[in-house]
């Protein structure tokens, strides 16, 4: 028999993904905090609730249209802290760099990641750096985990979905992904495509300091807004619907897709939210995110079904319907 080896496919977001947490990583490490499976644990220290999160960045290339590696990082695990309904704190950055790594670039990156906490109101406050001989590593990999605080009464998780929740995306879908693909493979567009990468934690805070009753917010990052949506319908055992007709796709990035053969449903990204707000809720909350910076093109995309329960369902821009599944393999692989 051939010994079963590590595939791209495990690092995808998507079922391989899903299948390999759930089969060995779980059982081994498996504690409530864990098993929970959002974007970060959720702890209750002496009384204080706090949120804490970790990541790695190994994207090629490490430089892209809108932003490098580096910004790309610490955005992402203050987005990942923030899901969790907590401000963001603090910030530890590991370094593996491979040796030949220009300074130049090191600077750029250090940088960018220094104006992306400052822009966060986060400080990154320890860290680590090693160097790796020549063609152990690829220009540099990154690592950033986060520690944040949750406000009394703010209570989100992926198991919290309830029918009629209404389902706010933040803006467009699939920038990132298509970005990063464009530079690795030197397409070139008409019209300027660049990464969505940003910080979510004030957005997430106006709406959380609202009267407005969210229950679910998660940042669609590998595996994309159809993964996302799976994972929370199976987390909370409900239906989900979405419309396409009402999915945030720019022009270009639709474009591409349909030339490469990829579906945007499935492609990350790095500065958008889903929030489940209570129907009654939904649009101021929808309001509230609009007058982000970084949520003007939010909207509504479907609702939450008390139907067929762990299941995503597309209604279709010609009156059909079919099953948005979790993603299955590695589309783009190394794209955060």
């Amino acid at each position: 028999m051939t010994e079963e080896k590590i595939l791209l496919d495990h690092g995808s977001g998507g079922k391989v993904s899903h299948s390999m947490f759930s089969d060995i990583i779980l059982p081994l490490f498996e504690n409530p905090e864990l098993s929970k499976q959002d974007d970060g644990a959720t702890l209750d220290i002496d009384g204080a609730k706090l949120a804490f999160s970790t990541d790695s960045y190994v994207v090629d290339p490490i430089f892209f249209p809108g932003g490098n590696i580096g910004d790309l990082a610490v955005n992402g695990t203050i987005n990942d802290i923030s899901m969790c309904g907590a401000i963001p704190k603090f910030i530890s950055v590991g370094l593996i760099i491979e040796e030949g790594l220009s300074i130049k670039d090191l600077k750029s990156i250090l940088e960018t990641m220094a104006t992306a906490a400052k822009k966060a109101g986060v400080k990154i406050v320890t860290g680590d750096t090693k160097v790796v001989p020549r063609g152990k590593a690829d220009k540099i990999f990154i690592n950033t985990s986060g520690i944040g605080v949750i406000p009394d009464n703010v209570e989100v998780s992926g198991h919290n979905a309830k029918p009629g929740d209404k389902i706010i995306v933040s803006g467009t879908i699939a920038d990132h992904g298509i970005t990063v693909l464009s530079s690795r493979e030197g397409l070139k567009f008409d019209s300027d495509i660049k990464t969505d990468s940003a910080p979510l934690n004030h957005m997430v805070q106006s709406i959380v300091q609202s009267d407005c009753d969210v229950h679910v917010l998660r940042d669609p990052t590998r595996g994309g807004l159809g993964t996302t949506l799976n994972e929370i319908a199976v987390q909370s055992q409900v239906g989900i619907k979405i419309d396409e007709q009402s999915l945030p796709i720019r022009g270009a990035v639709q474009g591409t897709c349909e030339l490469l053969g990829f579906d945007p449903l499935y492609i990350a990204n790095e500065g958008k939210l889903i929030a489940f707000v209570k129907p009654e809720d939904a649009q101021k909350a929808l309001e509230i995110i609009q007058q982000d910076e970084f949520g003007k093109d939010a909207v509504i995309i479907g609702e939450v079904i008390d139907e067929t329960p762990g299941k995503v369902f597309l209604q279709t821009a010609i009156g059909g319907s079919r099953i948005v599944d979790m993603l299955t393999g590695e589309q783009l692989p190394r794209i955060c």
